[in-house]
């Protein structure tokens, strides 16, 4: 598992290829990544990539999440980056 990311283009890079990210799925998997494999909630999330305080949420992260997935996941039904925490979150797993 390797992933790479570049900041300038807003690139991620797997071995499935070369994925642009718009820049907030760009910010996500960044502040996923930056976190190590610690698990972050929704909220952290949001509060740490937009800015500001969050407010009902966690659907708004789930679909960025999602869409993360189908970008640089191998198998986005069985991720193997961006890792969910039953009840607590995501973690990045790399």
């Amino acid at each position: 598992m390797t992933l790479r990311l570049d900041e300038k283009e807003h690139i991620a890079v797997t071995e499935k290829g070369a994925a642009e990210l718009t820049p907030i799925e760009f910010g996500i998997l960044s502040y996923l990544v930056n976190n190590g494999e610690k698990c972050s909630s929704a909220e952290e999330i949001y509060r740490n990539v937009w800015q500001t305080e969050p407010f009902a949420c966690r659907s708004l992260i789930a679909v960025h999440i999602h869409h993360l997935r189908v970008k640089i996941e191998p198998d986005p039904a069985n991720p193997v980056y961006i890792r969910g925490v039953w009840g607590k979150g995501y973690r990045y797993s790399g």
